[in-house]
């Protein structure tokens, strides 16, 4: 439970009765809070399997008056990897060249192991679609909506009857762990049921479960009730993470985490708060989307989410961030001395760049087509052109011969970027311009080419009046709206002109 004097948390009592005393308090409940476990007709009150639910703390929270609804998601059954026959399934493995996390990171620190694929099959759905009705899901057990991008394997035999089959992802949960994870079959079917399609599976003929999938609800407080810090606005010193704000996924997760945590900690030590726009990373999206809109399904971070997703982007995310970490004393002197050495090199790369200036004519006699226009170009320009590389150039300039391979793919890449990042300020400019601008009535949704149909059906149901009413429709993108832009005045001028 919290401790609360005064409309303030400060701090939090223990199962063993011990007392914790603190300035700020993070509460990342995950599904434990008033966590109920289905499987099949069987349900009982737990965080997960084989751990108990906090239970408490949800009848604290609602004799709080924080604003409380319920939420599910589900996992597949576990497998254990030596009663599988490998040799019959897919090898999917890991990327040769992987991406990492951290620009600090060089190498993997772990060996890569693959997963594999296995699929569904007929007399798999068959299995499934006869025992429906023994599902949690399916039954009516269970009130809170599930996320939608993950479905269980019996959403999607009941939504999609028309597909034979369905992709499985067969993950390691660890190097040294027995246990496999079937991407791709959450369920929340009795045991036996899982047992018997499980090993309708090609390969997974043996496969031995080592724990049942289930599905599980949970409490959620409404995250309009926070602020931009991830702060409760009425119990001070209470801050929030994870799927208690509505969420679902990892990446979420660790992304609430490290702010509801800088901030918690920066309330403490009585510093400024870390707060993140829209403009400046991931985070600043999906925080803003939560504390203003607030969810009615489990919220996942997806790039069309982001008004400024060109400038989002992996390669530069150590420039839009590292300046915020070390202003917020998250960023030691190591990374922060890495960081500026490297911003170093990039400015001297934009500075050869730019100082490199070639006719057509000049450009032609290296091997570089140009639009003979007469035109001088500097490097940048010249790198957005489709068949002009970073190589190409650096012969020509010798001062890029200094720079690392990182540096030299950085500048490519913000060369290609530039003339798009121009065109998208001025979508965004618009946008905010024209986001209050009225809906001709009757504008034909589904003539708009674009719209997803998802889309269309919603704003063919709710037919807002305003750009600004649409906006707020479960779903809607920046880039559609942009759309409903450019429908709503195509038919202005139509109806204008007669």
């Amino acid at each position: 439970a919290l401790a609360i004097e005064n409309g303030r948390v400060t701090g939090a009592s223990l199962a063993d009765g011990t007392s914790l005393s603190a300035r700020a308090v993070v509460l990342t409940t995950g599904t434990f809070l008033g966590g109920v476990v289905h499987i099949g007709e069987r349900h009982w009150p737990a965080g997960r399997m084989g751990e108990a639910a906090s239970t408490r703390l949800s009848h604290q929270l609602r004799e709080a008056s924080l604003p409380l609804g319920r939420l599910k998601t589900g996992t597949p059954p576990r497998l254990m990897a030596d009663s599988i026959d490998w040799a019959r399934l897919e090898p999917q493995p890991g990327d040769e060249d992987p991406a990492f996390l951290s620009f600090a990171t060089a190498a993997p620190a772990a060996r890569q192991v693959p997963c594999h694929i296995a699929h569904t099959n007929d007399a798999v759905h068959e299995e499934i679609a006869g025992n429906l009705h023994r599902s949690a899901m399916h039954a009516g057990a269970i009130s809170g909506p599930g996320p939608r991008y993950c479905p269980s394997i019996e959403d999607k035999i009941s939504r999609f009857a028309e597909k034979p089959s369905h992709q499985i992802f067969l993950e390691p949960e660890g190097l040294e762990s027995p246990l496999i994870y079937p991407n791709g079959i959450s369920t929340s079917l009795p045991a036996e049921v899982q047992e018997r399609f499980v090993r309708g599976i090609e390969g997974l003929e043996r496969a031995v479960i080592q724990q049942p999938g289930y599905a599980i609800e949970y409490d959620y407080v409404d995250p309009r009730s926070l602020d931009r810090r991830l702060a409760h606005r009425t119990l001070a010193g209470l801050f929030l993470a994870g799927q208690i704000n509505g969420t679902t996924g990892y990446e979420e997760a660790a992304a609430q985490g490290l702010l509801a945590g800088t901030n918690a900690a920066a309330l403490a030590l009585e510093r400024p708060p870390l707060e993140i726009d829209r403009a400046t990373g991931y985070i600043g999206v999906m925080v803003d989307d939560l504390v203003t809109f607030g969810v009615t399904e489990p919220y996942r971070m997806f790039t069309s989410r982001a008004e400024y997703r060109l400038q989002l982007r992996i390669d530069n995310a150590d420039q839009r961030l590292t300046p915020v970490g070390m202003a917020h004393g998250l960023v030691g002197e190591a990374q922060a001395a890495a960081f500026h050495e490297k911003m170093s090199a990039l400015q001297a790369g934009r500075e050869a760049l730019e100082t490199l200036s070639l006719s057509p004519s000049e450009a032609a006699s290296h091997g570089i087509a140009m639009r003979a226009d007469g035109v001088r170009r500097d490097g940048m320009a010249m790198l957005a052109l489709p068949a002009v590389d970073i190589a190409t150039l650096t012969g020509l300039c010798p001062n890029l011969q200094r720079l690392s391979p990182q540096v030299l793919s950085l500048l490519e890449i913000e060369a290609q970027y530039r003339v798009y990042l121009a065109r998208q300020s001025d979508d965004i400019a618009r946008l905010k311009e024209e986001e209050a601008r009225r809906l001709p009535d009757g504008l034909d949704y589904k003539s708009i080419p674009g719209l997803s149909a998802e889309l269309q059906a919603k704003l063919m149901a709710e037919r807002p009046e305003t750009v600004a009413q649409a906006r707020r429709i479960e779903g809607m993108t920046p880039a559609a709206l942009l759309l409903l832009l450019a429908a709503g005045e195509a038919a202005r001028r139509k109806r204008a002109a007669g």
